[in-house]
């Protein structure tokens, strides 16, 4: 286990350390500090944020319906609670403080000298959630988060730490978003989720930003025997610039990671998306799927499997749309097999919507711009296996939420 003397000097010496994708950016620009923001022990005693902006952010502010929440204001923790039996939520300093083992879960699967921006969430104040699910313990509803960025020019740092223990059950809906009058703003973001034996994590990420933020989220999964991780993932509202390339290592047999991503590029919108396996025991299986549409902006999609042992299964497939000649999709699918008896495979389509599908709908009644807005829309709707009915109609309305500004 490395100290924490080891984890501060790696950080130090990967403070100038680039990204090895997507734009580069100048941590000085920033500011750290930012107004402290009230407790509230109930989320309908929250005045700072309200329903509208919440539920952009995946949020329902009476808490319906919800297995407990989290929420942090630019540095502020201002709400976290669990309300059924065998979750807890805390923030993650308070985590460390309570917890001397959560130190062997600290950094261990991101690590700390990835680029600058995991080293600068180390180096300045953070904060973040700590979710656990104890082991056998299965949610009925979904815990929820919010990371809500109203400073501008406040640079948020955030280090979450989820466990699934043996056997247990974890489903999170987390919105990131900011005032829409902001900017300029910068999102740092470290997650680290264990899915232990048996147990299973989804994980529905919705992000509503201000068209001036840049946003650096660094994920990194382990998955043991057994265990699940699906991630869904969706941005449709103008960013300036936007990096990311979650990591999940399957390491005991028979896990299985599933990532869908939903990509809406606004013009003048910069994505540089991707996600990335790596099967390391027989019978793992994972699949990555994204749906990319640009309006102007920029995206590269990027997907990376890799099969370190014979009896895996993989699939990645990448399709785009672009509805704007000045927009970019840039699709980067890797499949790289180092044992026999893989099986991996990869489909990637970019192109323009047919114009016959279009005359075919409007020789059915309707309008140029209706019959575009339903191929979009079908486009978008990726069924994804596996969601409880909850989550999936939980993952419907914050998409339709989203589609209604940005498409």
């Amino acid at each position: 286990m490395h100290t924490l003397r080891e984890i501060e000097e790696r950080a130090r010496a990967a403070a100038d350390k680039p990204a090895p994708y997507g734009s580069d950016l100048d941590l000085a620009a920033y500011i750290d500090e930012a107004p402290e923001r009230s407790y509230v022990d109930s989320l309908e005693q929250l005045e700072e944020l309200g329903e509208e902006e919440l539920a952009r952010a995946g949020v329902v502010k009476g808490g319906r319906q919800r297995s407990g929440s989290f929420v942090q204001i630019d540095g502020s923790v201002v709400h976290r609670k669990a309300l059924e039996k065998g979750l807890e939520i805390l923030s993650t300093r308070e985590a460390l403080e309570k917890y001397d083992w959560l130190w062997g879960y600290y950094w261990k699967a991101v690590a700390v000298d990835s680029d600058k921006y995991t080293a600068a969430v180390e180096m300045g104040p953070y904060e973040g959630y700590f979710m656990r699910a104890l082991p056998g313990s299965r949610t009925i509803y979904p815990l929820q988060a919010c990371l809500y960025i109203r400073e501008p020019r406040f640079v948020q740092r955030v280090h979450n730490i989820i466990i699934a223990e043996e056997g247990s059950e974890l489903h999170i809906i987390t919105g990131c978003a900011s005032e829409h009058r902001i900017q300029a703003g910068l999102h740092l973001g470290v997650s680290e989720f264990y899915v232990k034996k048996g147990a299973r994590i989804t994980f529905t990420m919705v992000h509503n930003w201000a068209e001036g933020m840049d946003v650096r989220p660094r994920s990194g999964i382990v998955v043991e025997e057994g265990g699940l991780f699906m991630s869904n993932y969706v941005v449709m509202e103008p960013v300036r610039s936007l990096q990311l390339y979650p990591t999940a290592r399957l390491v005991g047999e028979g896990a299985t990671a599933r990532f869908h991503s939903i990509l809406v590029a606004q013009p003048g919108s910069e994505m540089d998306v991707g996600s990335r396996v790596i099967l390391s025991a027989p019978r793992c299986s994972a699949e990555i799927v994204s749906r990319a549409i640009t309006k102007g902006g920029y995206i590269a999609a990027r997907g990376h499997i890799r099969g370190e042992v014979g009896g895996v299964r993989a699939h990645l497939e990448c399709r785009g749309l672009i509805l704007d000649e000045r927009g970019v999709i840039h699709a980067v699918p890797e499949l790289e097999g180092r044992a026999e008896d893989v099986d991996m495979s990869h489909e990637a389509a970019v192109g323009k919507i047919a114009q016959e599908e279009v005359e075919y709908l409007m020789a059915r009644g309707l309008s140029e711009e209706e019959a575009v807005s339903t191929i979009v829309r079908g486009f978008l709707n990726v069924k994804i296996e596996g969601l409880p009915p909850l989550l999936e109609r939980e993952m419907r309305r914050m998409m339709e939420l989203s589609e209604e500004k940005a498409l």
